[in-house]
């Protein structure tokens, strides 16, 4: 098998990489190294961005430096592939409205430029979306309890209108891909998924302010700084840990039913901001700092999956409770915290 990763060298693309090296499949990462979102977080910028890519090369990973925007180089990479999984894309809210024409090119154009070789080579492939293209709306229908945002009903399914409320370039952008994934299976018959995820996180996770939240905490939970919160602290998210995404991925290639997926922990894994500090606190035995900060522009309080349509098509759940997973981020920040100390040599 042969699986070609776009962001192969991200949080997630460089999991997905090792998930399927470890099933004995010829990865290529395709990756353009961007160092755009890292430059923000005043971590080790050269160093952090760089160990991704040495750690894949070490398991055997091709590894391309190439953009998704060049069609033509995607195509090159895609040749004789059995699957894409394409997890390149501009994730982040504030750098959405900082520099839309990023935001459109990566997330549009190069959503595009992988349908249209999916189409052409008839190559399975899974796209990232996000819950972000359901809009901000869902916050007028929440009730706040003491650590958490509540809402009847809890869980939110792919039948829920799109981009409703107070819209940004993302959502524009990644609801735009989701549209593009629906049509080509729709109209060409191509065997693709779209999923939408919810708060991601796991070990290699730069986790910045915009964007990586699970990681963001520990990291700065390590350093001694405190953690800003935007608003109450009370925003939720079934948190999602990067090998069960990988999971399915997984199953999509061995299941092979089309369409728009939401892909989360449902209610088992659902976790506040400040609940996440709890478990920090628990994890670490002390107290951490916390700042409260003003809400941000097109901020979604309050997101929990049904996962019942991909529990039926693909046969798939999380399995990797918050405990759990936010305990193997802490450990692995301890282990690489040279990669995030301010001033280090990048």
């Amino acid at each position: 098998m042969k699986v070609l990763v776009t962001g192969g060298c991200g949080f997630i693309g460089s999991h997905v990489c090792e998930y399927y090296i470890k099933k004995g499949a010829q990865v290529i990462a395709y990756d353009n190294m961007t160092k755009y979102e890292l430059m923000r977080t005043g971590y080790a910028v050269g160093k952090a961005r760089d160990y991704n890519w040495e750690l894949l090369k070490k398991m055997g990973v091709e590894m391309l430096k190439q953009d998704i925007r060049d069609y033509d180089q995607l195509e090159k990479a895609a040749k004789g592939c059995d699957f894409i999984i394409h997890t390149a894309a501009q994730p982040a809210v504030t750098i959405s409205v900082e520099d839309p024409q990023l935001d459109f090119t990566s997330n549009v154009i190069g959503t595009f430029n992988v349908l249209e070789i999916a189409r052409r080579h008839k190559i399975p492939m899974v796209s990232c979306a996000t819950i972000h293209v359901y809009g901000n709306k869902i916050n007028e229908t929440l009730k706040e309890g003491k650590t958490r945002y509540t809402r009847d009903p809890e869980t939110i399914n792919e039948e829920h209108p799109t981009v409703e409320g107070i819209l940004t370039p993302l959502h524009a952008s990644k609801r735009s891909a989701d549209l593009y994934i629906q049509t080509y299976i729709d109209t060409y018959g191509i065997e693709a998924a779209s999923f939408r995820l919810t708060g991601l996180y796991g070990p290699r996770q730069l986790g910045g302010e915009d964007h990586g939240w699970v990681a963001n905490f520990s990291i700065r939970a390590l350093l001694g700084e405190p953690i800003n919160i935007y608003g109450t602290g009370k925003q939720i998210r079934d948190i999602l840990y990067a090998t069960d995404l990988c999971a399915a991925f997984d199953a999509f290639y061995n299941n092979r039913k089309p369409g728009i997926y939401n892909v989360g922990g449902n209610t088992k894994t659902a976790i506040s901001l400040l609940e996440c500090i709890e478990v920090l606190q628990e994890i670490l035995g002390r107290k951490i700092p916390v700042n409260y900060c003003p809400d941000r522009v097109g901020d979604l309080r309050y997101f929990i999956c049904d996962t019942a349509k991909v529990k039926q098509n693909l046969k798939w759940e999380a399995k990797v409770m918050p405990k759990e997973g936010i305990t193997n981020l802490v450990n692995w920040v301890k282990e690489n915290i040279d990669l995030f100390k301010k001033g280090a040599k990048a």
